[in-house]
């Protein structure tokens, strides 16, 4: 058994929507989990992390990524960029369906293979302890409720978005969404304009019908429906809603509106949509956040939330919160050097990006000053 201390806690964000900002200043941490929450006095444990008064998040999870295999997007030709979204304080990323393999299979049998591949690889593969939950087939015309079936029993959980393949019309979205549920897989719906070669303009009606477990990219992927459109959608469905870095910043901003309006921050969820033509985005997540603060007026701690808690409870996994029992995936985070802002909320909130100075994933130190973002204020440091 091992335990270490964490203490001197400036701000610590819960990644629950319904109580945002705990009231602590140290976390103990025990074989990879939270172990407790609260004052330093109370722990004991053998090693020791002094935050210096900094800021701790939950590791972020990044709700839409295409990864291919390995360490690698074939949609750039870049190595590293999972490594890449731990220094942006992501530690947990959910494929939306591996589309940008080189050669994709289209037929059950090879869509069925390259699910169960996918999962099985990046179950075994955690580049700087990333958690890639990955096996996302893309609906196509051919799969039957039995191979949705035969996918989940194999260890598949997830469904890559309705629309980036041959399944597009109504009737069959609903009849392939149905099969899909009952077989227990969460799914994703593409909203708005067709991403890439192949893929599909999903307007508001289908993806009403379809009662996904996420509408994929609201503000567009990168293209977004118009406003109106999307505030039926929002109104018309009563899951998830994501907003991504890869999109329309007006229209992200637009279904926060709607949503807080609703009373329904919870359904918020965020991802980057990467890697995509714009590029490979290790900070997409945190940049987004900063966006709804600085520009969308959100609360950074709900904000945050809606990047950890509201998207592990949609998902049905287990990170993006600091909460007891919960995999000790922490982010430490301060305002940036030069910038506007005290500490990392204010930080967000004058549409900074926070410097972040360490990262652990499952209790375990994965890297200090991110080589990514700008050098925090403040970072933490490892006493015995």
């Amino acid at each position: 058994m091992t335990r270490s201390l964490i203490r001197g806690l400036g701000l610590v964000f819960s990644g629950i929507v319904r109580d945002p900002v705990l009231d602590a200043d140290a976390i103990l941490v025990e074989d990879g989990c939270i172990a407790g929450i609260g004052r330093a006095a109370d722990f004991e444990a053998e090693t020791v992390i002094e935050a210096h008064g900094c800021a701790v998040m939950p590791g972020l999870i990044d709700n839409h990524v295409h990864p291919a295999f390995g360490d690698w997007t074939p949609r750039q030709n870049q190595l590293g960029w999972i490594e890449g979204m731990v220094h942006g304080g992501t530690t947990t990323l959910i494929s939306a369906g591996e589309v940008h393999l080189p050669g994709r299979p289209k037929d059950p049998v090879g869509v069925k293979a390259l699910a169960v591949a996918a999962q099985r690889a990046f179950s075994a593969f955690r580049p700087m302890g990333a958690r890639v939950l990955a096996g996302a087939p893309v609906p196509e015309r051919g799969i039957t409720r039995e191979d949705y079936a035969e996918m989940a029993r194999a260890g598949v959980r997830w469904l890559g978005e309705f629309g980036l393949g041959t399944v597009k019309d109504e009737a069959e979205v609903v009849e392939h969404m149905q099969a899909a549920r009952e077989a227990g897989l969460n799914a994703m719906i593409h909203c708005g304009g067709p991403s890439i070669a192949g893929s599909n303009l999903m307007r508001a009606p289908v993806v009403i019908a379809a009662d996904a477990d996420i509408v994929a990219h609201i503000n567009g992927g990168p293209t977004s429906l118009p406003a109106a459109e999307l505030t039926k959608v929002i109104e018309g469905t009563k899951r998830a809603i994501e907003i991504v870095h890869n999109g329309n910043p007006r229209n992200a901003l637009h279904a926060v509106n709607v949503l807080r309006e609703m009373g329904r921050l919870d359904r918020l969820v965020l991802g980057t949509d990467s890697p995509a033509g714009s590029g490979v985005q290790p900070l997409g997540v945190l940049r987004t956040i900063s966006l709804l603060c600085s520009l969308g007026e959100l609360d950074p701690g709900i904000a945050i939330a809606a990047a950890g808690g509201n998207t592990a409870r949609w998902r049905g996994i287990e990170a993006g919160t600091i909460a007891m029992g919960r995999p000790a995936d922490l982010v430490f985070l301060d305002a940036p050097i030069g910038g506007a802002g005290e500490d990392a909320a204010e930080a967000f909130i004058h549409g900074e990006l926070p410097g972040i100075g360490m990262v652990i994933v499952d209790g375990e130190v994965r890297c200090g000053r991110s080589r990514n973002t700008p050098p925090a204020a403040r970072i933490p440091e490892v006493l015995a």
